[in-house]
């Protein structure tokens, strides 16, 4: 019969709110967002969680980034007069030989100390530790770069806590870093540090790996001959050998303890490569992409969607009707 709709004896169908006595109105009100308190709260400690996880990856970016500022400000500083003129560049190395030649160069790692002190003192009293190869008035002395180790490093004067902080610290005392059959330079870094990486892959160098020192626009190549890990117990004399040009990096180990020490000694190999005079006048590279960014923009995305659905109530299963006659 047309316009009529009769059911079979024994069927079943699906009720909607309608059919149930409610509307369409009401139901839509129960799916109303609320926020999901309980959830959120357990959402947010699992991201406060990844972000003290992160945290020394991120701290080391950013200093990173910062040291490789302090670098690009040095190269800069070099194109500005009176860094610009190689005249001035080469009176200020003459000094700096000058000072390395009247230096009864050495440093002592004493037992149980963390970082050596040099006892090298200067014949020569008008030429004073800190006016030396002050490149740009801050204490900037050069840039170390170490790419097996990922390395590139503004060079400071001294050694206090302060300045290991920033970079590397020339110590007072050894040869200063512009090279000479009869030197010894001593660079010391930390490592370890939660928000700095300096020199926490220096346990990683090898015989034969090769890093550069930058003085103005002198590039100085070194190859590593030997790698060293000092006892607490013991007393380590780095002097100066007369017939060779050296330059040696100290750090602590191991990580978190910081007992031992490491020495990575490297000779001077002439002539310089081309390719690393072309590299230690380029813009540093560090830090890479910071892939930890990332991590935390997609969980970032992923804990407001999850906040988003569980704000909603679960959609409610359809009840199921029976007929009479069933």
């Amino acid at each position: 019969m047309s316009g009529t709709h009769l059911k079979e004896p024994g069927a079943r169908h699906w009720a909607s709110p309608k059919d149930l006595g409610g509307s369409g109105q009401s139901a839509s009100a129960t799916k109303r967002w609320k926020m999901p308190w309980a959830q959120a709260f357990a959402l947010l400690l699992i991201f406060a969680g990844t972000c003290v996880f992160l945290y020394p990856q991120v701290a080391s970016w950013f200093s990173q980034k910062e040291q490789s500022r302090v670098t690009e400000l040095g190269l800069s500083s070099m194109e500005v007069a009176p860094n610009s003129d190689l005249a001035y560049q080469k009176e200020q190395l003459d000094l700096a030989h000058a000072y390395n030649a009247a230096l009864a160069s050495g440093a002592v790692l004493e037992a149980n100390g963390h970082v050596p002190v040099g006892d090298g003192s200067s014949a020569n009293e008008t030429l004073a530790y800190q006016d030396l190869l002050d490149i740009d008035g801050t204490g900037f002395m050069g840039r170390l770069k170490y790419d097996a180790l990922d390395i590139d490093l503004p060079i400071y004067h001294g050694t206090d806590d302060e300045t290991l902080r920033e970079g590397i610290g020339h110590l007072e005392g050894t040869s200063l870093p512009v090279g000479g059959v009869g030197t010894r330079s001593v660079l010391t870094a930390h490592r370890g540090l939660p928000e700095a990486t300096l020199f926490s892959n220096l346990d990683k160098a090898e015989v034969g790996d090769r890093f550069t020192v930058s003085v103005y626009s002198q590039v100085l190549t070194y190859e590593v001959v030997e790698s060293e890990v000092i006892e607490p117990s013991e007393t380590q004399e780095i002097v100066a050998d007369p017939d060779r040009d050296l330059v040696t990096l100290v750090t602590c180990t191991p990580l978190g303890i910081n007992s031992h020490r490491i020495l990575v000694t490297a000779e001077r190999v002439t002539p310089t490569p081309e390719s690393d005079i072309e590299a230690a006048g380029a813009v540093p590279d560090l830090p890479g992409f910071p892939w930890w960014a990332v991590i935390v923009g997609v969980e970032i995305v992923l804990i407001g969607i999850a906040i988003w659905r569980l704000g909603y109530p679960p959609k409610p299963r359809p009840k199921k009707v029976i007929s009479a006659a069933e």
